[in-house]
């Protein structure tokens, strides 16, 4: 008698849909509504900039546009309020404050965290304190100071109708352009120094001494091996600082008296009148004023996120 094998094909274990928890559904649900309430003040905005001022006049904010949408408001910002000259404005100020800052936050960042003194944790400590103090308790002696303050004269730099002075056109602190980066350098050094503290304590000491023994010198290894170490922090860095001193607009007000000198942000403010305000207007100059900082995260979004993310998991 012979044997008959019968071969069977393996069955495939049955998956049963998985349950969705009522939990991960309310997350979602809250996720989503807190987009929505985010966005919402962007859209707002958006929509308002592409109507005219007569048609929500006549029909209200509330309400579909008769004449459909233009880009009337966005022109008329752009040639008569004249932003590209108040972008210039807000460069010149913006990006030495970024320079600046990060280069004084890495020098103290990497004194306190690569070598061993007696008083480097107190320093760290006084720098991350500073974020702690309101800019507005500051206000009157800062600008008694700024008054009072005489710096040298040293001729400007002349781009069209654009005057950059060269340290001071009044031989003053007050009113200058380096006045205002300077308020800004000083009030940011604290942040960046406590962000970037927290990044270099990732970096082995081992390399710091590796290069001392080779002959390096402090401020060698601090611009040749640390500062390349630590390009997705200074990035995460130079976006938030960037956007911190673009939209200032308290220290603008108070330690610029010339209108002409005033960032982007403070322009703004011009265009309300004493009787007339066209929201419209103001809505589209908003629009407008967003562009830099957006670019400036798209161009260093993969540094700003490795920044961000690095140290967040062990392993």
């Amino acid at each position: 008698m012979s044997a008959v094998a019968v071969a069977t094909a393996p069955t495939r274990p049955v998956r049963r849909p998985k349950r969705v928890r009522p939990a991960r559904i309310a997350l979602h649900a809250f996720l989503i509504a807190m987009v929505l309430v985010w966005l919402f003040p962007i859209g707002w905005a958006v929509f308002t900039s592409l109507r005219s001022y007569g048609d929500t006049a006549l029909h209200g904010y509330f309400s579909w546009p008769v004449n459909g949408f233009s880009l009337v408001n966005y022109q008329t910002m752009w040639s008569q309020a004249d932003l590209g000259y108040y972008y210039l404005n807000t460069l010149v100020v913006a990006v030495p404050g970024v320079v600046l800052t990060l280069l004084l936050a890495s020098m103290v960042a990497y004194c306190c965290t690569q070598y061993s003194w007696k008083f480097n944790l107190t320093v760290l400590m006084l720098f991350t304190a500073g974020n702690l103090l309101p800019a507005q308790v500051l206000i009157v002696p800062l600008y008694q100071i700024y008054l009072h303050t005489p710096i040298a004269t040293l001729g400007s730099i002349d781009v069209g109708k654009f005057s950059f002075a060269l340290f001071s056109d009044n031989t003053l602190l007050y009113d200058q352009y380096i006045g205002l980066i300077l308020i800004n350098v000083v009030f940011q050094t604290g942040f960046a120094t406590f962000v970037l503290s927290n990044y270099m304590k990732t970096i082995t000491k081992e390399i710091t001494e590796s290069a001392l023994v080779d002959g390096a010198n402090v401020f060698r290894i601090w611009w040749s091996v640390i500062l390349p170490l630590c390009r997705p922090a200074l990035a995460a860095m130079a976006t938030l600082l960037f956007t911190f001193i673009y939209n200032d607009f308290f220290w603008a007000l108070f330690l610029i008296e010339t209108g002409a000198k005033r960032p982007i942000t403070t322009a703004l403010n011009n265009l309300q009148g004493e009787f007339f305000t066209n929201n419209n207007l103001i809505a589209a100059g908003a629009m407008l004023v967003c562009i830099p900082p957006i670019l400036i995260y798209v161009v260093l979004q993969k540094q700003f996120i490795a920044g961000l993310t690095l140290g967040s998991t062990k392993g």
